[in-house]
Parts: structure tokens; C-alpha cells; sequence
């Protein structure tokens, strides 16, 4: 035990260490303790977050999950652009290029910031539209209309943390990551409150008061990763005269940053299609979806750490040449995972209606919440190795694979069969639910049996 918590020290302290060589378990544990916490503090926010604004009423909830299923077009794009960085930075890292791979990082960086730039010239323009559209309700629509243009205004806070963070990772830095993002995240749940209501001398702002509170957290924290960056205080070290075009680098980043945007928009416009489905049934059942959504990416998130750690693993790994330790790993970051969400889902669908009414205590919102949450948890097992497989082909440098999964799993099944179910058949919000669940557990088969092929 005592080696085991010095062994947890030294992940978060995030010293130097070799990642393709020694026991494959130290070397998960190693990795995956910051990303593990980096995402649980994420998850803490997002909590913090429905919390305090479902205080304003279900319509501002409401507004929270529209946004956020809007949004999370754009996090496609930097979770694409973050993996390819990863895939990148590890490869050069596992074959001891320092120069590749600060070059690799630079131009990453560059790509993020460009791309934030026009996101948010076009979220702004068309926040209004946007909105009625999703929501079909113009009163809420303007409602709305200030935290969204907040949101996408200023998502260069948000794509730049996905873009630097993934360096760090990618670099076997996962101790940074975790830092910055907790200092980002504490800020916001922190200045929440404040913004919100009006606490001391901070203005009362409403919802728009939890975009302000979240963009100076993001945005603190991105000054913050550039500083350590330029400054020689992480594995990977970077100085000015790195910060020029390579466009061979740029071709390379960009060829797998588009399959891999495509892979996350694949699933996350599937995401969008479900949440207008859901809002046709009412504010509460979207209220009651967006607040079972938080609750699980609360869990998700943290294994999402392990998932990255695996993709570390993997590109390093074959990056040295070590293609057996970069398999093994990867089964056995799955198997920690799918142990974890396990005992979660069990957790949930056991105590559903006490989860849901932290946040919301009206009977229609509560149901539906404790609908959504009990049966998206049915999929936690299959979902947990479904998520380390795909980021196992990202780290690879393999981002069409999953994409095309995605493209099968969300697209050619979940969509017809969640309007089938919901709408055609009048199963109502279940229906979209129990499509998701369907979904995952086919993304998770058909990835297993493809990694385990050996093509990657």
C-alpha cells in the first residue's frame, strides 16, 4: 500500500517518465491519475454549473442543454484537432524527436486559435436563428440569445484548452493538463454564484452570469498553459522561434484532425438530433434530459481520462516500436474502465431520483430525469470499452476507423431508430433514451472486433 500511494504521488506530481518501457500497470497508473482527476474536476463544473442555473428556472436549464448540444459541434472540432495533436506529439515523443515534436505543437495552436476565430464571427451572427431553430420557441430563443453569444463569442477559451492540453498529454504531461483544468474549472465554480446572483460586489447577470463566470475560468487557464508552454515548465518545450508555419505539419495535423472532427461530429450532431426530438416533448423533458446528462458525464468524464491515457499509451508505444505493449495496454486500460463504470451504473439506477432532485425538485422534470439516467446507464458497460477502443485508434493515428463506427452506430442506427421509437411508435422520451443505449453498445462490439484484427 505505502508504494501504491507513493506510485499515486509521483502520477499527480507528474515527474518524467518513460512510458514505453517497465510495468505496463505503473505505467496506467501513472498516466491516467491526473487524467482521471483532470476530468473529475471537469465533471465537478458541469455539475456546479445545471446547479446554480436551474436556481433561474427549467427554461434556463433548457437554454444550458440546447447551447451545449450546439457547442459540442464545435468541441467536435477541437477534440478532433486535440487528438490529432496527441497522436502527433506522442509519436515523435516515442521516438525521442523533441524537435517534431514541438513543431507538431506549435502548428496545432495555430490551426486552434484560426479555426476559434470564424466559430465565433458565425456563432454570434446567427445566435437567434440557431436557437429557434433547435428550440422552436422564439420567446425562449430570446431568452437565450445572451449566454449563447457569450458561449460562442468566446470559445477560443474552450478550443484552446482541448488543443494545449492534448499537447501536454500527448508529451506523457498529463500532471499540467490536470492542473490547469482544475484552476480553470475551480475559478468557474467559484464566480458562478456571483455572476448569477449578484453575490457582493459582482453584478446580478441571470444565465448570462454562468457564460461570464465559465469564460474567465477557461480563459485564465489558457494563459496559464501557454505561460508553462513558452517557459520550459513541462516534458514538452517550446520557444518563440518554434512559433512558425510548417506546412507539412499543418497538411498532417489537418488530415487527421478532419476524420477526427468528423468522428466526434458524427456522434455529436446525432447528440443534436436527439436533444430536438426531446425538446419536442416539452421544457421539462428537456430539463430532465439536460440535468441526466450532466449527472452522467459527471462519471463519463473521469473514465474519459483512462480512455486518453490509453491513446498516450498507444502512440508512444509504437512510436518506439513496442507494438505488443501498446495492445496490452490498451485491454487493460478497457478492463479498469468498464470495472469502474459498473459499479456506476449500478449506483445510478439504484439512487436515480435522489440525483435528479439535487438539481430540480418539479415532479414532470424529476421523472423525466430519472428515466433518462436509468437507462443510458444500461450501456456503461459496452460504452466503457467502446470509448477506450476508439481512443486507442486516435493514438494510433487511425482516425477513419472510428469515425466510420460512428457513422454506423449514431447515424445509420441510432437516429432512425430513436425518432422510430419516440415519435412513430409514441414510446416519448424512452424512446430516444433507449436508442442511445442501442448505439453504444453497438459502437463498443464492432470496435472490439475491429482492434482486435490488428490492423491499426
Amino acid at each position: 500500500m505505502r508504494k501504491f500511494f507513493q506510485l499515486l504521488l509521483q502520477a499527480v506530481k507528474g515527474e518524467e517518465t518513460d512510458y514505453t518501457k517497465g510495468n505496463i500497470n505503473r505505467a496506467i497508473i501513472l498516466l491516467s491519475v491526473p487524467m482521471v482527476l483532470e476530468m473529475v474536476m471537469e465533471s465537478l463544473f458541469l455539475v456546479a454549473d445545471v446547479f446554480f442555473v436551474s436556481r433561474l428556472g427549467h427554461e434556463a436549464v433548457s437554454i444550458l442543454g440546447l447551447t451545449e448540444s450546439i457547442l459540442m459541434l464545435m468541441e467536435s472540432i477541437a477534440i478532433g484537432l486535440g487528438m490529432a495533436a496527441t497522436a502527433v506529439v506522442a509519436r515523435r515523443i516515442g521516438e525521442k524527436d523533441e524537435e517534431g515534436a514541438r513543431v507538431g505543437a506549435v502548428q496545432a495552436v495555430i490551426l486552434g486559435f484560426s479555426l476559434s476565430i470564424i466559430i465565433a464571427v458565425l456563432g454570434v451572427y446567427f445566435s437567434k436563428e440557431i436557437l429557434s431553430l433547435m428550440s422552436g420557441d422564439e420567446a425562449l430563443a430570446g431568452y437565450g440569445q445572451g449566454y449563447f453569444s457569450i458561449m460562442f463569442g468566446f470559445n477560443i477559451t474552450l478550443m484552446m484548452i482541448f488543443v494545449l492540453n492534448s499537447i501536454f498529454r500527448g508529451a506523457g504531461d498529463a500532471a499540467i493538463a490536470m492542473r490547469i483544468l482544475w484552476i480553470a474549472n475551480g475559478i468557474n465554480i467559484i464566480l458562478d454564484p456571483c455572476f448569477i446572483f449578484g453575490l457582493g460586489p459582482f453584478p446580478e447577470l441571470g444565465l448570462e452570469g454562468a457564460a461570464v463566470a465559465t469564460n474567465i475560468g477557461r480563459g485564465t487557464a489558457v494563459l496559464l498553459q501557454l505561460f508553462v508552454l513558452f517557459n520550459g515548465r513541462s516534458l514538452i518545450k517550446v520557444t518563440i522561434k518554434n512559433f512558425k508555419l510548417h506546412l507539412a505539419t499543418i497538411k498532417k495535423l489537418l488530415r487527421l484532425a478532419i476524420t477526427a472532427s468528423f468522428q466526434f461530429l458524427i456522434s455529436t450532431a446525432s447528440w443534436v438530433f436527439m436533444v430536438k426530438i426531446i425538446s419536442g416533448f416539452g421544457s421539462e423533458a428537456m430539463a430532465g434530459y439536460t440535468i441526466a446528462f450532466r449527472v452522467i458525464v459527471f462519471t463519463v468524464l473521469p473514465s474519459w481520462g483512462l480512455a486518453m491515457a490509453a491513446a498516450t499509451l498507444v502512440g508512444q508505444n509504437l512510436g518506439a516500436g513496442e507494438f505488443d505493449r501498446a495492445e496490452k495496454s490498451v485491454w487493460r486500460c478497457a478492463f479498469y474502465n468498464m470495472c469502474f463504470l459498473a459499479f456506476v451504473s449500478l449506483i445510478f439506477f439504484i439512487f436515480a431520483k435522489q440525483f435528479i432532485m439535487i438539481f430540480d425538485q418539479d415532479p414532470a422534470v424529476v421523472k423525466n430525469g430519472i428515466l433518462a439516467l436509468r437507462i443510458i446507464c444500461v450501456s456503461y458497460v459496452f460504452f466503457a470499452y467502446g470509448m477506450v477502443i476508439s481512443q486507442a485508434f486516435n493514438g494510433a493515428g487511425d482516425t477513419t476507423t472510428p469515425t466510420i463506427i460512428n457513422f454506423i452506430a449514431f447515424w445509420i442506427v441510432q437516429i432512425p431508430i430513436a425518432y422510430g421509437l419516440s415519435v412513430t411508435l409514441n414510446f416519448g422520451p424512452s424512446g430516444v433514451y433507449w436508442a442511445i443505449v442501442i448505439s453504444n453498445c453497438l459502437s463498443a462490439i464492432i470496435g472490439v472486433i475491429v482492434f482486435k484484427k490488428g490492423k491499426w
